[in-house]
């Protein structure tokens, strides 16, 4: 696994980041050499808040915490993302994203925001890849988001699913 570090707000020692990494590590056997884990370390009104991000072949998997320690930030983003693939290890090791894991390892289990200007004050921009519907509900659970953008690969079309308060999923298609 590939580590990209990234520091905002923060001047985090050497040792931080190493922890960090080993606790991260401990994943490298779910994914292929070339994943990448972007970890971002960040401080914000006396919170340190660390955030992990998996890029593994178009499966995304994320976790953020936030605590008066980046010590503790660390630990409890580790145990959401191990929740994370317990939760999902079944739909994860299946055909769909094989060429992202390694299934014989699975042994354990962006938002805009706008303001009342309608100021944008943070864009994210990622790769629109075809995929089922299945995949685009799963990239969303692993993420963590209300909602998610996708090329649907039957038709070809950008879509978006999305959490309904009643706890299913509604689709949202363009009409041709």
């Amino acid at each position: 696994m590939q580590f990209i570090i990234c520091k905002k707000n923060a001047n985090v020692s050497d040792k931080v980041i190493e922890k960090a990494k080993k606790k991260i590590g401990k994943f490298d056997k779910f994914f292929r050499p070339e994943t990448e884990a972007h970890l971002t370390f960040s401080i914000e009104k006396e919170r340190c808040i660390f955030e992990v991000t998996i890029y593994a072949k178009g499966t995304i998997i994320r976790a953020e915490e936030s605590t008066d320690d980046m010590y503790a930030s660390i630990d409890l983003a580790v145990e959401k993302l191990e929740r994370q693939i317990r939760k999902h290890k079944t739909r994860l090791g299946k055909k769909i994203r094989q060429e992202a894991m390694v299934p014989e390892n699975y042994d354990i289990a962006e938002a805009i925001e706008e303001d009342d200007d309608f100021k944008v004050v943070k864009t994210k921009r990622f790769p629109l890849k075809p995929m089922s519907l299945e995949e685009a509900i799963l990239q969303m659970k692993l993420l963590g988001h209300s909602f998610f953008v996708f090329t649907n690969a039957e038709t070809e079309k950008v879509n978006v699913v999305y959490s309904r308060k009643d706890g299913k999923y509604g689709l949202l298609e363009p009409e041709e």
